[in-house]
């Protein structure tokens, strides 16, 4: 697997706020777009960048004192660059141009400018393109939890470079949580503490140095649902290398996948740094909130539409909001096939029927491009409209469908 581009890109935009150089592994295979997008907004910030896309990328961090520049960011479809660059951005000299592409310019934005400007920073927009300048002097702030989860990572990330520190609170339920932890994890690395108030859902982050340190990003737990995924389908096995499949506090929530095709009729077998799954007999329906692992939900989907017995995905409302309306293309792809799905507002039922080949528009979105891919390997026929768009997170994707289609 491709490193996780979730670890890379906190590890990298930690990285440009440190004092001292840091030395970021994204392993030998690319990690896609959205990482590389992180990489030159370090670049565009002031940071000395060298190395990348793969390999170690070597991060000089602007520490204490940075030099007063303007900067132009271009975030493309990355919500983690869109995001942490806008935290990271208010606690440095200089105004900060933020901008994405059509579909990063209707993702939410709004409530993360609404916080840094309370925290003291001028943010110019509420949804993208935005300019952001400091100071960002700090103090308490609440943010909503429904929308995303990286709107409270970025300002965790940016906290201890806040003259006082933040405060945050996290209202309502919130989305993908093991994100939360992952930051938080993260940035305990880099020597920062992050303290948890007895106040539901409450963080706070005082002034404090951030350091350099060398890291090796580990593999990326969602990439590895799809073969995982082909296994389940297909029936079979396969091993999964350079990833860890144990959940445990701070690592890849993504890794709960596993655990549901357990319960779904297939054999897990987890190892430190790779995990083997296979199935012999039965695939058998699931019904399951998926809020906190929202990203393999289009992943599910198809290997739910091979399922035995009707199955419900719930808990996703937030993903209409993504690189696509994942709960439209989901259905509308399996729709495509000759699936049989009833839409909700927070998810989806699929009910098993046989499928046939046809035309899935990915809506410019990996996650579906990808869940698809691996039910044409089952699925004689699937075309995928807009395939290119796995060089987000997964450039290699169709050489590992091909190993698997051999």
């Amino acid at each position: 697997m491709p490193a996780s581009k979730s670890v890379a890109n906190r590890e990298l935009l930690l990285s440009a706020l440190a004092e001292g150089t840091s030395h970021v592994d994204v392993g030998e295979l690319d990690p896609g777009d959205d990482v590389r997008a992180m990489r030159d907004a370090l670049f565009e910030l002031g940071c000395a960048v060298e190395g990348g896309p793969t390999g170690t990328i070597r991060i000089t961090g602007l520490g204490r004192s940075p030099v007063a520049r303007d900067a132009s960011v271009n975030a493309g479809q990355a919500g983690t660059v869109a995001r942490f660059v806008a935290a990271a951005a208010a606690v440095l000299p200089g105004r900060t141009r933020i901008d994405g592409d059509e579909r990063m310019r209707a993702r939410p934005m709004s409530s993360l400018a609404k916080a840094l400007r309370e925290l003291g920073a001028t943010v110019e927009g509420d949804a993208l393109p935005l300019t952001v300048a400091g100071p960002l002097r700090g103090g308490r702030v609440v943010v909503p939890g429904h929308e995303s989860s990286q709107f409270a990572s970025a300002l965790l990330l940016a906290g201890a470079r806040a003259a006082e520190g933040i405060e945050m609170r996290i209202s309502g339920s919130v989305v993908s949580a093991p994100f939360l932890d992952l930051t938080t994890a993260v940035l305990r690395e880099r020597g920062v503490a992050v303290e948890r108030l007895l106040t539901p859902n409450t963080f706070r982050v005082r002034p404090q140095r951030i350091r350099a340190r060398s890291v090796q990003v580990p593999g990326d737990a969602t990439a590895a649902s799809y073969p995982a995924a082909a296994a389940a389908i297909l029936g079979g096995g396969v091993i999964v290398q350079n990833v860890d499949p144990r959940p445990r506090p701070g690592a890849q929530g993504d890794v709960r996948f596993f655990d549901l095709l357990e319960r779904m009729g297939c054999a897990v077998a987890r190892h430190f740094g790779h995990v083997k799954v296979s199935r012999r007999g039965a695939l058998f329906s699931i019904r399951e909130n998926v809020r906190d692992i929202s990203d393999v939900f289009p992943t599910l989907a198809v290997v739910a539409a091979m399922a035995e017995g009707r199955s419900e995905i719930l808990g996703v409302g937030h993903a209409r909001r993504q690189e696509s309306d994942r709960i439209a293309a989901v259905a509308s792809g399996l729709r495509a096939l000759g699936g049989q799905v009833t839409e909700y507002a927070d998810g989806i039922a699929v009910d098993p029927v046989p499928l046939h080949g046809g035309r899935v528009d990915a809506s410019g979105d990996h996650r579906i491009a990808m869940a698809f891919s691996v039910l044409g390997l089952q699925v004689p026929g699937v075309e995928i409209e807009g395939w290119e768009a796995v060089s987000k997170t997964y450039p290699g994707f169709y050489d590992m469908v091909r190993e698997l289609g051999h």
